[in-house]
């Protein structure tokens, strides 16, 4: 929850938006498009803490995009996201942003801090190649994107004992229907974060 000066102090929470548009590579023709709301982990307030007390503690804040095939459920309807997850089921790809975009009130792009924020990954042909129904944002220890230090607390277990400054944190998560990404196909996703 934040406290939002527009409202007079009154408290809200933060909230995630995820825009998903897959594009033949050669014609640029769009293959699948949608838009959809995602939740904020509770190990985001984690990362803040950790960023609000010592940022020089953790190099990278948010700072990746991870893609998965293991949302549970129906491959047509999976389990919604909970906000438990520490980490995605099966990682398939996670690679750094392309870009990151201020976004003020009426959606335009900004070079000034505002409280919306665009976060956006292109996976190319050859990447994230498979049935993807589950993605998030990662803060992660290492820049390159192979390092991987996963939490090795386990959903729906949710040990808060943990010290997550020794793992990758999962900030955001969505599960969805399955979206098969050929290795013909480029696949840009925005995930935009509204404080």
């Amino acid at each position: 929850m934040l406290i939002d000066p527009t409202t007079n102090g009154i408290m809200r929470q933060a909230k995630g938006e995820f825009i998903f548009d897959m594009r033949d590579a050669r014609t640029g023709e769009q293959l699948v498009y949608w838009q959809k709301p995602q939740i904020i982990t509770l190990d985001a307030s984690l990362l803040v803490a950790i960023l609000l007390k010592d940022k020089a503690s953790r190099t990278n804040s948010v700072n990746m995009l991870a893609v998965g095939t293991g949302a549970t459920g129906s491959l047509l309807s999976p389990d919604a996201p909970d906000n438990r997850y520490r980490k995605l089921n099966a990682e398939l790809a996670r690679k750094a942003f392309s870009s990151t975009q201020y976004r003020d009130g009426t959606g335009a792009a900004v070079a000034y801090p505002c409280n919306v924020i665009d976060f956006t990954t292109s996976f190319g042909e050859a990447e994230a190649v498979g049935p993807l129904n589950e993605m998030g944002l990662v803060s992660s220890l290492s820049s390159s994107a192979s390092i991987l230090n996963p939490n090795p607390n386990t959903f729906p277990t949710r040990d808060t004992t943990v010290d997550v400054s020794e793992y990758d944190i999962l900030v955001n998560l969505l599960t969805f229907s399955v979206v098969s990404k050929p290795s013909t196909a480029v696949l840009t996703i925005t995930w935009r974060i509204t404080t």
